[in-house]
């Protein structure tokens, strides 16, 4: 049997997406991957092919909404699956589910999934001027690619009622809420926490939807009483249009608001040496970086919007904060400052949380057996290790 997996970005084949690239190769099937820049990653185009997975390099502009260029890779997309001749595919992320089942619906690709890992750009922020432009282009084009799909996953329930809502997936389509990507709870191990005061730490794409400013503005708050408090921010620039500016991020490092730590290709080191993990996020399919630092044991302070809510029991392994409120984010901040024992026993029952209900190999198993592949290792599909 033989899958293509559309990714939008090639490194998260690897990060995001390695582990269930892995079950398919062990479970005997031959495995294609389709990414754009793949060439360009050597670190994981090594991976890959240890595994066994054959690699399709193709041009897809993952942020932009120029209609000549998405055309380009719809038939890029289209020659490649005919050449290929796979028995299923599986897209995620936005471009890769619309133009990737579009596609496999044009190759004659018997079996087509789509994996909805959040909404994004096109479904957050007020709806006007280009926002509303991509929210209805975007929109028109979900509904297009998952009209005859087979399974179409969801990382939430709120995304799934959303889609079902708008129109997106049309009742005959069925559908799936899965734990997000899962994580490997071996590989993000229990790390002790830092001596002294609380440190908190955003790991994001630098986006204004992440919660980017609201994350520095409770900072500026904190800092206020508590001085010694640091707070480090992780992330690239992002070429989405609501990307924070360089400038905005030299300002906060000037006042000395955050630490500002770049892109991190492993983000384990900067999660030992915090505290608390926060992600003020206005909206997620379920956000892996919660999960890694959950796994490692650490307390949570996220939103209360659908994707990040599903990860934290308010009071018990974190907080949960309204969105687009820096003060409130403020206060949940200063009760893990002013009573830092909650640090270590909610670190705690946050590693309790990704190992019953995140891990990785429970979430791949679901996945799975939806597609009508079965395991080779049956302790798989009982959440065992590999």
């Amino acid at each position: 049997m033989r899958i293509v997996i559309h990714a939008g970005l090639a490194s998260s084949l690897i990060n995001f997406r390695g582990p269930l690239v892995k079950a398919l190769c062990d479970a005997g099937l031959e495995v294609h991957t389709i990414a754009p820049d793949l060439n360009a990653d050597e670190a994981t185009c090594r991976q890959l092919r240890e595994w066994g997975v054959l690699l399709h390099d193709v041009p897809l502009h993952r942020a932009g909404i120029n209609p000549i260029k998405d055309l380009t890779t719809l038939r890029t997309f289209v020659r490649l699956l005919r050449e290929i001749q796979p028995d299923m595919v599986l897209g995620y992320t936005i471009k890769p589910v619309i133009y990737g089942t579009l596609a496999a619906r044009l190759a004659k690709v018997p079996k087509r999934y789509a994996l909805i890992t959040g909404l994004g750009y096109a479904f957050t922020g007020e709806a006007r001027g280009k926002r509303k432009l991509v929210q209805g282009l975007a929109r028109g084009l979900y509904r297009q690619a998952l009209k005859r799909t087979d399974l179409v996953y969801f990382q939430n329930p709120d995304d799934e009622a959303l889609f079902r809502e708008l129109g997106l997936v049309p009742e005959s389509v069925p559908t799936r809420v899965v734990n997000g990507s899962g994580i490997d709870t071996a590989s993000f191990d229990v790390a002790s926490l830092p001596l002294g005061p609380p440190r908190f730490l955003l790991i994001a794409r630098l986006l204004g939807d992440k919660g980017v400013r609201e994350y520095v503005r409770a900072a500026a708050t904190v800092r206020t009483h508590h001085s010694d408090i640091q707070f480090r921010l992780v992330g690239d620039i992002d070429p989405n249009p609501d990307s924070i500016t360089r400038s905005e991020i030299d300002e906060w490092i000037k006042v000395g608001h955050i630490e500002y730590l770049g892109r991190l290709d492993d983000v384990r080191p900067a999660i030992t040496d915090a505290s608390v993990y926060v992600l003020p996020s206005y909206r997620e399919g379920t956000p892996r970086t919660v999960l890694e630092a959950m796994a490692m044991g650490r307390a949570i302070i996220t939103t209360d919007a659908p994707g990040c809510r599903e990860t934290v029991v308010d009071g018990d392994n974190g907080f949960l904060v309204p969105v687009k409120d820096a003060d409130a984010l403020a206060a949940a901040m200063l009760r893990f400052v002013e009573q830092p024992a909650l640090v270590a026993s909610m670190g705690k029952r946050a590693r309790d949380v990704a190992v019953e209900k995140y891990d990785v190999h429970k979430v791949n198993a679901q996945m799975l057996k939806g597609m009508g592949i079965k395991l080779l290792n049956p302790q798989l599909s009982q959440g065992g290790g590999v």
